[in-house]
């Protein structure tokens, strides 16, 4: 974890936030409706879907990496306005590096939030690797920062507040 100085000034240069959808996004709880296998619904957490609209209006670019891919996380992203995503990704280091390469930006200048293992090759590349409260220890510790909140459970909220403090 760095020192609360060196976390300001990394995330004060933040313009990329990306972020994993199952478990940061959500709980990472599925709700499977019927014996075909389809997603009958998922949870997000109203005060993340706050947070990612003000961290927008304020011209911070937001994406989303995630393994899965589902009706009601491709809806929510329209919801929000989140434009930038990379669903059923196998790569997500690649995946962050395509969204700063197509953004014209640095990975200093990226913020990843992740919970798991799929997720630590993108927590690597990006300048401010962030890890939420119930990410698997693996995540927690490649984090520079972990938030005090749970996926799906306002995390997101308190990573773009903070991200917008930081910035002024």
């Amino acid at each position: 974890m760095s020192a609360p100085n060196d976390l300001r000034a990394r995330a004060a240069g933040i313009r990329l936030l990306a972020l994993d959808a199952d478990g940061v996004l959500t709980d990472g709880r599925i709700y499977i409706a019927d014996a075909s296998g389809r997603e009958w619904a998922m949870g997000f957490s109203v005060k993340d879907g706050y947070g990612i609209r003000r961290a927008l209006r304020a011209g911070l670019e937001i994406g989303v990496i995630s393994g899965r891919d589902s009706y009601g996380l491709r809806l929510r992203l329209g919801e929000l306005g989140i434009r930038r995503t990379a669903l059923r990704c196998k790569d997500k280091h690649q995946a962050l590096s395509q969204m700063l390469e197509e953004l014209r930006i640095k990975p200093r200048a990226a913020a990843f939030v992740g919970d798991d293992a799929p997720d630590l090759p993108a927590m690597r590349l990006a300048g401010l690797a962030i890890a939420v409260a119930d990410a698997h220890p693996e995540a927690r510790a490649e984090a520079h920062w972990v938030t005090s909140c749970r996926g799906g459970r306002g995390a997101v909220r308190e990573v773009c507040d903070f991200l917008l403090a930081a910035r002024g």
